[in-house]
């Protein structure tokens, strides 16, 4: 969330945060109207609340003149009468004021994060920016398959009776991609905790609203997500949530932070809005698996861990020898709270085509403000963090680009040896 008291504070050097931030939205393509809603609401909020102090002033004057008379025996019926109103006023006037402020906090909620300055005006992808491509896209002799191709045929994927079972863009996996999935759920988190760090987390998941709204997902991507009817509870889309609502509403000491959390965890979306989207395959499911990794940092060196973060989840897609590119994402392409983001992108043979397996994002201090996250210095004021996350990896499309890259003529598909211990030395699946 924005902070008010910046968008309201005066320019310096000739431009203001609210200059910035305006123009921060034109640079995402999102409208500037509800800034200009906030600022009006805002001002009439403060415009009540002196109103109100000053009646409220008056009302003690006059209170202290109505002893003053009672003592010297005089009528006081007409100056308790105006004590009365001017009570009555003050009531009016500062439930006014709350209900202004109610507002202004709902529409700030709506409201997007405020790009970096490193990251690239645009109004698409297209307008993303390649800083890396890593590893040699395979070269075969016959048509690649696709994953699903593959999986059906190698009767490890079942998407059929998954359709009679639950419904479309849910999957049976079974077999060897069943022990594939495990695997690298294993692997990722073991990478992880081990060699980058990280403290191993399993988060509920189910949260509540308070947590949806604390990371951005409320009010504005409410029908992404699946409610349980009759409840506060809601299936997470991602471990994100759970994640950073570890620390709501608490003060951490500076000399905490960094705090670092790998979380594995089911992940539980409507993809609303996504109809004629990847229907076939595991790109675009209701239910998939992740390993989420997440970073409580200093505000001064929230970008130094902004880049760590993303050479962990990176190191996996090396580890496994896949090849994919690092993609710094512009402001129209970019998250809804997010300042900056990196998306890492695994090359599909099957596709044909780079395909997000990884989203990066430092969101300064958008989320921590919304969930009431923040950490004191030694005798310092309390102040927000700045929490990051990205998915170290998605594990469902892990798998997907196992299958694509490794596929043989055949349509055995070999394992990656960073994964061949995890699979009982297992060498391929056919």
């Amino acid at each position: 969330m924005i902070d008010i008291k910046l968008l309201e504070k005066k320019a310096e050097n000739g431009t203001s945060y609210y200059d910035e931030y305006k123009q921060g939205l034109v640079n995402r393509g999102a409208s500037t109207d509800v800034l200009d809603q906030i600022m009006d609401l805002s001002k009439k909020r403060k415009e009540m609340i002196t109103e109100a102090e000053t009646a409220k002033a008056n009302q003690n004057k006059l209170s202290g003149e109505i002893g003053k008379l009672k003592r010297e025996g005089k009528d006081t019926s007409e100056i308790m009468s105006e004590v009365e109103a001017l009570k009555g006023k003050v009531k009016e006037l500062e439930a006014k004021a709350a209900e202004a402020d109610r507002e202004v906090t709902d529409l700030l909620l709506t409201v997007p994060n405020k790009p970096h300055s490193s990251v690239p005006v645009g109004t698409s992808g297209d307008d993303n920016k390649v800083m890396k491509v890593v590893g040699s896209q395979p070269q075969f002799s016959f048509k690649a398959k696709e994953h699903w191709e593959l999986g059906e045929a190698l009767n490890i994927i079942d998407f059929e009776r998954a359709g009679k079972t639950t419904g479309t863009r849910f999957a049976f996996l079974k077999g060897a991609a069943a022990q594939l999935e495990r695997a690298l759920i294993q692997f990722m988190m073991d990478m992880h905790s081990q060699r980058h760090g990280y403290t191993e987390m399993i988060p509920p998941y189910i949260v509540n609203s308070n947590s949806l709204t604390g990371t951005g997902n409320f009010p504005k991507f409410k029908e992404d997500v699946f409610h349980l009817t009759g409840t506060d509870y809601y299936l997470i889309p991602t471990a994100e949530v759970p994640v950073t609502n570890y620390y709501n509403n608490e003060i951490l000491n500076e000399s905490d932070l960094p705090q670092s959390f790998c979380a594995y965890s089911p992940c539980f979306r409507s993809e609303a809005g996504s109809a004629g989207r990847d229907t076939k395959g595991l790109i675009r499911q209701h239910q998939f698996n992740k390993v989420e990794l997440m970073i409580f940092s200093h505000p001064e060196k929230s970008h130094e861990a902004h880049e760590a973060l993303t050479s962990h989840a990176e190191q996996i897609l090396i580890d496994l020898e896949l090849p994919f590119r690092r993609m710094l994402l512009c402001t129209g392409d970019m998250g809804f709270g997010s300042a900056k983001t990196y998306d890492l992108e695994v090359w599909l043979p099957g596709q044909g085509a780079y395909r997000e397996i990884s989203s990066c994002s430092n969101f300064e201090d958008f989320q921590a403000r919304r969930a009431n996250i923040r950490f004191r210095s030694q005798g310092g004021k309390p102040q927000f963090v700045h929490t990051l996350n990205g998915s170290g990896l998605a594990v469902g499309r892990t798998l997907v680009a196992i299958l694509e890259n490794y596929q043989h003529e055949d349509g055995s598909v070999a394992i990656p040896k960073a994964l061949q211990s995890y699979m009982g030395n297992r060498t391929e699946i056919r």
